[in-house]
């Protein structure tokens, strides 16, 4: 079987109810899926209601594999910045921003995971410089 990860794109565009509950089923049937750290940490920094905290919670709490980066990841994450950062004139929030997606998706690579997401434009990036799998929903 396929392992997985989904980005927090994937989960935040399922909270507002675009993404239905067959395409996540899909997903699941398709994949292991495998929770990112940086993905958790992105979606607890972002819940601002009670019922959203518990959600990221329990979701953190069912994870039977919970994926970080590795310390080559941080520098290679650092260096896939500089790279497209110059050559797109990022300014610091896009470099900031840009730094999980690298890590997510270093992570995915480290383990020959597809990183599923929503996030076209940055992915589509990474899934290049990387050559790993990229779904997008």
């Amino acid at each position: 079987m396929k392992l997985a990860i989904l980005d927090t794109s994937v989960y935040i565009t399922h909270g507002e109810h675009k993404l239905s509950d067959v395409v996540l089923t899909a997903l699941r049937r398709a994949y292991v899926v495998r929770h990112s750290a940086v993905v958790l940490s992105e979606l607890r920094r972002g819940t601002s209601t009670n019922a959203g905290r518990r959600w990221v919670a329990e979701l953190a709490r069912a994870a039977t594999a919970i994926w970080a980066p590795a310390a080559a990841d941080w520098w290679d994450a650092g260096r896939l910045i500089q790279q497209f950062g110059d050559a797109r004139h990022w300014n610091t929030s896009k470099r900031r921003d840009f730094q999980n997606d690298a890590l997510i998706a270093l992570t995915a690579k480290r383990h020959g995971a597809t990183v599923v997401t929503a996030d076209r434009a940055d992915f589509e990036l990474l899934g290049s410089a990387l050559h790993i799998q990229v779904r997008f929903v």
